[in-house]
């Protein structure tokens, strides 16, 4: 294997490893049209895609133009971590493409950890994945399109920004990388990908933009 030209690579989790970004978005858009605040499933990818909870409270307060109802994350998490069990799974070509990687590798997301460690044994990626878990939820006290989570998660794995892919899929967290003098590429193999989706990602600094992991891995074989 060429030498990489990376020393660590960076994914977020939700829609770049688990292929839940419909999920989460459509339980969100099913609760806040129970609150009466209706929401479609778009409204919610547009909106909430790449944040975590604190952000979106914060968000959906604003809209309703009164504090976010007690007890809406507890069952927003729960109704997710129904459905996942059920019905959750890796992105297309996460395995092929880990499988092909020996650079090391951690997560970073916006989640918190219980949600990345039920997905990652759910698809039996676990300990095949083998890296740490960053959270925006534990971690930082500054969530994606801030660079903290990125930076916090460099810094754990002895990694210059400058040497650091970042696999991101929303333009979130697109920002978040770009901040914090990162390489970020974005991926648009996730079931939640609309057609302007690339193009969003582009908007907000991604370096490179795939459809595939296939793709990705290319494109690395390729700047080596």
């Amino acid at each position: 294997m060429n030498r990489s030209p990376f020393d660590l690579i960076i994914f977020d989790y939700d829609g770049v490893i688990a292929d839940s970004e419909l999920l989460n978005n459509a339980v969100m858009a099913e609760l806040l049209s129970e609150i009466s605040l209706p929401t479609t499933l778009d409204d919610a990818l547009a909106t909430y895609l790449g944040k975590r909870w604190l952000d979106c409270e914060a968000l959906i307060s604003e809209r309703l133009g009164a504090p976010c109802p007690p007890g809406l994350q507890d069952e927003w998490t729960r109704r997710c971590h129904d459905r996942a069990r059920r019905d959750l799974t890796s992105v297309a070509g996460f395995d092929a493409f880990l499988a092909g990687r020996e650079e090391p590798r951690c997560i970073a997301s916006s989640s918190p950890p219980d949600w990345i460690e039920l997905g990652l044994r759910h698809f039996g990626a676990h300990d095949v994945f083998g890296g740490p878990i960053f959270s925006a939820a534990v971690h930082v006290s500054r969530g994606k399109p801030h660079p903290d989570l990125f930076l916090y998660a460099a810094e754990a794995m002895k990694a210059a920004p400058e040497r650091t892919l970042v696999i991101e899929d929303s333009p979130t967290g697109v920002l978040a990388g770009v901040a914090a003098g990162m390489t970020i590429v974005g991926l648009c193999a996730g079931g939640h990908v609309r057609g302007d989706h690339s193009q969003r990602l582009k908007q907000a600094g991604a370096h490179q933009v795939f459809d595939s992991y296939a793709d990705l891995a290319g494109w690395i074989a390729e700047t080596a």
